[in-house]
């Protein structure tokens, strides 16, 4: 019986991999959410963990109070998640938080020689080189669980590294795919949050309305294969179906299919490399039908080609289009900014900042406020 903690447990991928656990035997060790008591309470109670953590500190009382009759020990803030991202019951922690708070407690259970399940898209777009570099030390496995990168990791078992020719990852396209620029000026937060397959919190789901979602899994990609931006392609398919796929040198290429659920990548991260049946559907190609495939329109999704780019500089520069893409969608939610300038502030980053390096947490953090700041400025 695997033992896990779950960081961000109260949000959609959180949720999806406390019904993987409970279908199969896990011993949940720790919860810990941002800031939703009422679930988080719910799931203390349901799964008994040792450990609860709450980030946001001025719940903390509130979290204490409510688990008073329990054995629970509540755990607050940034210490309290790295804290249980290095118990050293864990047999694998799963982090899907949202945002640059997920880098540290990666770093931490790496350090504490821990497998990491990783739905934090920041913790590789922003530290890649650092939390690559720490795993290979620690001897650590890093099981991804975004779908598309969880499809390579799959088309990848049973074959030849070094006989990889090219990764294509395969994007939805957003609710805005095939919109025009002048398009995208009128779109409403409502109409960007409706996303055409997939049931997401709200900053990944903005993120996949501006395609820099992709972005942001691409540079993903080149840290968690370890390949170079040109042999990574992206293509749109609208069904969700063909979750990605793998060139070999001979050119035949492997996909994984599968509903667009992801209690499927979610289960293969944790059980791997055993399969079990999966509390989801089984896929009906007969009632999709038909397959579609397209090409990306980096001219008008400018986050995309943002992120692209900045991998391709690198250094400090995915870290920095990626802090400059929190504070945009954070401000497009708030109804700071219309949706057509996250892209434009994004890609501002590219033409504003000079290289510089990134070799250690600090770097990151100090790239990280750099980014933000700049941002606060533009919009205030």
């Amino acid at each position: 019986m695997k033992k896990i903690s779950i960081l961000g447990s109260t949000g959609s991928i959180g949720t999806q991999s406390l019904e993987v656990c409970e279908k199969h035997g896990f011993h949940v060790i720790a919860v810990a959410a941002h800031s939703n008591i009422e679930l988080l309470e719910e799931q203390a109670r349901k799964f008994k963990p040792k450990y609860v953590g709450i980030f946001n500190e001025e719940k903390y009382r509130e979290m204490k109070s409510r688990l008073a009759d329990t054995d629970v020990e509540i755990l607050c803030g940034m210490e309290g998640l790295c804290r249980i991202a290095a118990l050293e019951e864990n047999d694998i922690v799963l982090n899907s938080v949202v945002g640059m708070v997920g880098l540290l407690p990666t770093l931490t259970a790496i350090n504490a020689g821990k497998d990491v399940a990783l739905a934090n898209k920041e913790t590789l777009v922003a530290g890649g080189a650092i939390v690559t570099s720490l795993a290979k030390e620690k001897g650590v496995k890093i099981y991804p669980v975004d779908s598309e990168h969880s499809a390579i990791f799959q088309c990848l078992q049973g074959n030849k590294r070094e006989q990889l020719n090219k990764i294509i990852l395969t994007a939805s396209g957003g609710p805005f795919y095939g919109f025009t620029y002048d398009q995208l000026k009128n779109v409403t937060k409502a109409d960007a949050l409706k996303h055409p397959n997939w049931s997401m919190g709200s900053k990944i789901t903005i993120d996949s309305a501006t395609l820099m979602n992709k972005g942001l899994e691409f540079i993903e990609a080149k840290w968690l294969f370890d390949l170079d931006p040109d042999q990574i392609e992206i293509v749109v398919h609208r069904q969700s179906v063909i979750h990605s796929a793998v060139e070999y040198k001979d050119f035949a290429v492997i996909a994984q299919l599968g509903v667009p659920d992801m209690k499927i990548p979610i289960q293969y991260a944790l059980l791997y490399p055993d399969r079990f049946e999966c509390p989801t559907k089984p896929l009906s190609l007969t009632d999709y039908g038909t397959l579609t495939f397209g090409a990306p329109d980096y001219k008008t999704f400018k986050c995309l080609n943002a992120a692209i780019e900045g991998i391709r500089r690198g250094g400090a520069y995915p870290c920095l289009i990626n802090s400059a893409n929190e504070e945009a969608v954070s401000a497009f939610l708030h109804d700071k900014i219309k949706f057509i300038q996250i892209g434009e502030i994004v890609s501002s980053v590219l033409d504003n900042f000079e290289y510089t390096e990134i070799t250690d947490y600090d770097d990151v953090i100090e790239a990280d406020k750099a980014a933000r700041d700049y941002v606060r400025q533009l919009i205030s």
